[in-house]
């Protein structure tokens, strides 16, 4: 077999900052010598999230893990946009010296900004695991709109109080629900299909099991029904695990599985090479 990354070079472990437009996003980067895996996080959540994955995966990669703008130890911006979020992958691997392909690995929000950003760089990463979420399906209108707003408005008092204990971020509430409004849209058919099969190296979907934050009865499952039709038209794209654990426990519960998959996209793409 060949390498899919012939090229290895020694890096330093490194914990920093980095410089971008008017913000800077704390990183962690574990170094050494394997292929580089960056992380995407959740909408909201941080880079502590992934650790379960990275230490099952092992020393053998080069984890690259950093908080979003205003989330975690990231500094607040103007723009919280999700092309801007996508930009920001560009800008980390830049900064951290990442020539080697990595291996994009996002979680809910982060399965979006891993899904577009391996679709505008072909050929630049060796796959994708996208973990419950990058699912096209049409499920914004105007009610489910309202219903967003109303969450986070009922939610406005309790996120300043939770904003020190990093289980929150520095957006406000209205912030937080132009985010989930402007995913909704990202998320239709029309709009994420066309994302997803233009990829052309190796995805793999670890899909979780039961509701998510926000969500009622079977809507999550029927969201997770959305990607049938890509699955059918792309055959880059697998599902490498239907996991029990549902969206909000899944990096904790079944760290293994998303661990296995990121080990399969390494393997598949050294077959195929």
């Amino acid at each position: 077999m060949t390498s899919s990354n012939p090229t290895s070079t020694t890096t330093a472990a490194w914990t920093g900052t980095v410089a971008i437009d008017d913000t800077e996003l704390a990183v962690t980067d574990t170094g050494g010598t394997g292929t580089p895996v960056i992380y995407l996080n959740g909408q909201f959540a941080t880079q502590g999230y992934w650790r379960r994955v990275i230490a099952d995966l092992g020393p053998g990669y080069r984890h690259i893990t950093f908080d979003e703008r205003a989330r975690g130890k990231s500094k607040k911006s103007a723009d919280y946009s999700f092309d801007t979020c996508v930009r920001d992958i560009d800008a980390i691997l830049a900064a951290r010296g990442v020539t080697q392909k990595p291996i994009v690995v996002g979680w809910s929000y982060g399965a979006y900004l891993g899904a577009h950003w391996t679709s505008r760089h072909p050929g630049a990463a060796i796959g994708a695991v996208l973990v419950d979420g990058a699912f096209p399906y049409d499920w914004l209108d105007e009610a489910m709109e309202l219903r967003i707003r109303k969450l986070f408005k009922r939610l406005s008092w309790v996120l300043p109080l939770a904003r020190p204990t990093g289980l929150a971020p520095r957006l406000t509430a209205q912030q937080q629900a132009d985010s989930n409004i402007e995913l909704g849209k990202l998320s239709s058919v029309s709009q994420l299909g066309p994302v997803l099969n233009a990829i052309t190296v190796p995805v793999r979907y670890v899909v979780a099991s039961g509701t998510s934050f926000g969500s009622k009865g079977d809507e999550q499952e029927k969201i997770r029904a959305g990607l049938n039709d890509v699955l059918a038209t792309n055959p880059n794209i697998r599902i490498s695990a239907k996991v029990p654990s549902n969206h909000g426990a899944i990096l904790r519960k079944d760290f293994r599985a998303i661990a296995d998959a990121v080990r399969e996209i390494e393997t598949t793409a050294s077959v195929d090479s």
